[in-house]
């Protein structure tokens, strides 16, 4: 994704700020967050927090990509989900992490201090209802996943996943539709291959195909424009009229 330029010190200038946790705060809990928040950056392959380690933030995703992974008791390891700008890193309520996180991308967090922020959550519900919110949006982006990884050919689960990054980027910026969109491939093909269970070479001439038959135009490697997003949706396999809403 487009990396964007924002002040630390100016919220309103924050790329996710109309979608990230704080979004609906009123004045007065936007000046609690700013006495609780503090901002980690991360270079790519660097590790967040490990599962089971103790974690005494809570997060949003400003800019870049990080994994989410889980190692089994034999060493293998298993990407189970990403997060992107906007996205919230953390539980409220429970101070170790569940998963591996990692920066895939250099990577941005907005912080805030764990226990003050539990204490203004059981204050405000305007930031329980944006939680919430979110909450349901992770499941219903997990349940697509399950779809991706379990059921769908390698042409679909590329194609799924550019979809997700294509929405993700229009939502980021207001006023533009996924059609509009022309955004830096956050992940490398390596990592593309590793999330969705396929080998590098299937990866590469997949996204080969797709250029060729101009469902997607690249720019280098990493820069991506989507002509005709409708195509790209009907290569994903999903239902146009039950599946995942465009």
């Amino acid at each position: 994704m487009n990396a964007p330029v924002f002040s630390s010190r100016d919220c309103g200038t924050c790329p996710i700020r109309h979608r990230a946790v704080c979004a609906r705060c009123e004045q007065e809990e936007l000046e609690y967050l700013e006495t609780i928040k503090y901002y980690r950056t991360y270079e790519a392959g660097q590790p967040v927090v490990w599962a089971g380690d103790q974690l005494d933030f809570v997060a949003s995703v400003v800019v870049g990509i990080a994994s989410l992974t889980q190692t089994m008791e034999d060493g293998r390891t298993q990407m189970v989900g990403l997060l992107l700008p906007s996205d919230f890193l953390g539980r409220p309520g429970r101070a170790v992490a569940s998963f591996n996180v990692t920066a895939i991308s250099d990577l941005t967090l907005c912080c805030f201090r764990r226990k003050p922020f539990e204490q203004l959550l059981r204050s405000s519900p305007t930031i329980g209802q944006r939680l919430l919110e979110m909450t349901l949006d992770e499941l219903d982006a997990a349940r697509e996943w399950m779809l991706v990884l379990g059921r769908k050919t390698a042409r679909e689960k590329i194609a799924s996943l550019l979809a997700i990054i294509a929405r993700r980027n229009a939502q980021l910026h207001l006023g533009q539709t996924p059609e509009e969109t022309t955004f830096i491939l956050p992940l490398t093909r390596e990592a593309m291959a590793d999330y969705l269970g396929l080998t590098l070479e299937t990866v590469s001439r997949q996204i080969s195909a797709l250029k060729k038959e101009g469902i997607v135009e690249l720019e280098g490697n990493r820069r991506i424009l989507i002509p005709d997003f409708g195509r790209l949706l009907a290569e994903t396999g999903d239902d146009a009229d039950g599946g995942m809403p465009a």
